[in-house]
């Protein structure tokens, strides 16, 4: 029995929407490879190049070092340091923000007014500027008229100098951060607890579960995908942080808060490009490696029904 290929036939009506379509987007696109995914690329080649401030002028003759730029950061001892530096600052900063979090958007949740004023009060330091954060919280860090060294004062007990300390200076910063990132989560998880059902929390009452019970058995694993959201977002930021460090302590002191971003920027600084380009992108792949990390323990576990 002979077959016939019947002619594919294209509505002209939807060939002028895509054409339309691709005119529209591609002013944006032109932007995003000029100014986003160009130089990213460019930062990419980079990392495998000895380039420095002084071959911009003839960047052709810059030499392929291929992987050398990362050989050298992971034997250079101050890239170890500022790595667990990061480290530290993340373990210490994310379940610290996400608990305090959570316990104030638990609380928030079980009042009947008021809301829409908390959920401003808690958030207005995230919008407020990081630098001008810093700086009052630099303050209150004083050795002598900070406002926490003054209330140990009142009874009796000599307060340390915070940002002075190798010890303290890095959990310091972490508790600024803290104060100023946790409202980004109360929202997200304010949010979260409003639409699980009442009605499971009202039948385990009655079925005399206590109130941990049900908020371990109940509002965590109902909150799930909402705790997976914010420990990404938080522990991406977590991992950049800079301007902290910048503002208050200058990566000191003997480089106790100085961050792998901080690290980066000074070699950008030094005119270090290729190593500097390389340091980033192992920075990246520490985001992508947490990340990964993240969704395993924090995304769904359903089994499959065979």
């Amino acid at each position: 029995m002979a077959t016939t290929s019947a002619t594919r036939h294209v509505d002209p009506t939807r060939r002028q929407q895509a054409v339309a379509a691709w005119v529209l987007a591609l002013p944006f696109v032109l932007l995003f490879l000029a100014f986003t995914a160009g130089p990213v690329l460019a930062s990419l080649g980079m990392s495998f190049t000895d380039m420095k401030r002084t071959d911009m002028r003839n960047p052709f003759a810059v030499e392929v070092v291929g992987l050398d730029n990362f050989t050298q950061l992971l034997g250079d001892p101050l890239f170890r340091k500022v790595t667990l530096n990061t480290l530290l600052y993340l373990v210490l900063g994310v379940p610290l923000t996400m608990a305090v979090a959570l316990v104030l958007a638990v609380g928030v949740n079980r009042i009947e007014r008021l809301k829409g004023f908390f959920r401003v009060g808690y958030y207005l330091p995230v919008v407020t500027s990081i630098v001008a954060v810093s700086v009052v919280w630099k303050f209150l860090y004083r050795d002598s008229g900070g406002l926490f060294n003054t209330m140990l004062g009142w009874v009796g007990v000599d307060g340390p100098g915070w940002l002075d300390s190798t010890t303290l200076a890095l959990p310091a910063l972490v508790l600024m951060s803290v104060w100023r990132n946790f409202g980004t989560l109360f929202v997200i998880f304010l949010a979260g607890l409003q639409t699980i059902p009442q009605e499971l929390n009202e039948a385990a009452e009655v079925d005399g579960a206590t109130g941990w019970g049900r908020f371990r058995h109940i509002t965590l694993p109902m909150l799930r995908p909402t705790m997976l959201f914010g420990a990404v977002i938080t522990g991406i930021g977590y991992l950049q942080f800079f301007e902290e460090a910048f503002v208050m302590t200058k990566g000191g002191p003997l480089d106790a808060t100085r961050s792998v971003t901080y690290f980066t920027f000074d070699q950008f600084g030094y005119g270090n490009f290729g190593y500097a380009a390389a340091a980033s992108y192992l920075l990246f792949l520490a985001i992508v490696i947490l990340t990964y990390v993240q969704f395993r323990f924090l995304g769904d576990r359903e089994e499959k029904v065979k």
